[in-house]
């Protein structure tokens, strides 16, 4: 996926916060149908492990060829975390990539390898702007054929995985940076209402699924998540079922820190909303020396000391946890090492970093 993407830098302020002020509830790592059974639990000193005791998902997006093809990747991905995303086989150009013939088989595969290791899915996604298939975009289509396109996509995706999704990705990335909606097939040809239709569309069909609204740049307190703000204020005001908002956490170490990360989460935890961080990766210039390791250690620490702080964050999830198979480096030009572990899975500063913040956090329940 391509996205601009801020800093994330936290001080040492910050971890005086998190250890005079954690608290979490207990509810942040519900049980699902999908986690049925009786799987071997995460080992103790896993992310996934560590996270269980502090009461928060660990999760990982998951690349399917990796899983198919390298054994350590498929070893990692079951025994280091509590729940799993797809990085692309619940995107529609993947599942109808022509229009009324549906493949799940890749999304099947991987909903099973999560049941098989007691892992949560997070649905991703929807819908979005990006990644539609040509059927679609090359479409000329009325406003009322648009809008019963977008309802059997999301009312037949939904159903298809019920009961098997602790968390929808309903709506992605809907917002610029400024604020306003984004400038998409649907807001041009439906209005703003999509939004709404959407979230209802997906309750509909599988009213057990937690359904967020998900978004990049909205880590700290300015004009895009004020404005995500708004609209969830109203939405929820209007009886719409919105769950929870997604925090996508794609950071850079060239940019500046969102310091304001666990006041602008508190904003959503007021409204009774469930937040996560959805996409967590730092990436960082090549080549990669110890001083970008350790601000990339920052980054990751700022993102998950915000969630921690947050008595409604449910799950803490990297896009990627290696850099053997990274959306990085193909997208920003002279960047990349952007996950917890390098290409050999040897894990950086990053991943103790946050390996000492559950602990911590852990330790104060």
């Amino acid at each position: 996926m391509r996205k601009t993407i801020r800093a994330g830098l936290v001080g040492t302020a910050a971890a005086a916060l998190l250890v005079s002020s954690f608290t979490l509830n207990a509810s942040a790592a519900p049980e699902h149908t999908a986690a049925r059974g009786k799987p071997k639990p995460p080992a103790a000193d896993t992310l996934g492990g560590l996270g269980q005791r502090a009461g928060l998902r660990i999760g990982t997006a998951v690349d399917m060829d990796a899983l198919a093809a390298d054994a350590p990747y498929r070893a990692r991905a079951a025994g280091e975390f509590t729940s799993v995303t797809p990085e692309n086989v619940m995107k529609w150009e993947v599942v109808e990539p022509r229009r009324g013939t549906y493949d799940w088989s890749a999304a099947d595969e991987l909903v099973d390898f999560a049941r098989s290791n007691g892992q949560l899915v997070r649905g991703h996604t929807l819908l979005w702007h990006n990644q539609l298939p040509g059927w679609l975009t090359d479409g000329d289509f009325t406003a009322d054929e648009l809008r019963a396109l977008l309802r059997k996509h999301i009312t037949d995706q939904a159903s298809h995985f019920k009961g098997r999704i602790w968390q929808w990705d309903v709506v992605n990335e809907a917002f610029n940076d400024d604020g306003t909606l984004r400038d998409s097939i649907w807001l041009r040809t439906l209005g703003p209402g999509y939004i709404a239709d959407a979230f209802r569309w997906a309750h509909r069909a599988d009213p057990r699924a937690k359904l967020y609204i998900n978004d990049y740049n909205i880590e700290g307190v300015n004009a895009k998540s004020t404005a995500l703000y708004d609209l969830v204020t109203e939405l929820r005001a209007q009886g719409v079922p919105v769950d929870g908002v997604g925090i996508q956490g794609h950071l850079s170490v060239q940019y500046n820190a969102p310091h304001d990360i666990a006041a602008n989460m508190k904003r959503f935890d007021d409204l009774g909303l469930e937040t996560a961080i959805t996409e967590a990766d730092v990436r960082v210039p090549m080549p990669v020396d110890s001083t970008d390791q350790e601000a990339q250690a920052e980054g990751y620490d700022v993102l998950l000391r915000g969630c921690l702080l947050t008595r409604h964050c449910t799950d803490f999830t990297v896009w990627g946890f290696t850099d053997r198979y990274s959306w990085v480096p193909d997208t920003f030009e002279g960047e990349g090492a952007a996950n917890l572990l390098d290409e050999n899975y040897g894990p950086k500063p990053a991943y103790q970093a946050l390996t000492e913040d559950l602990k911590l956090a852990a330790g104060r329940k």
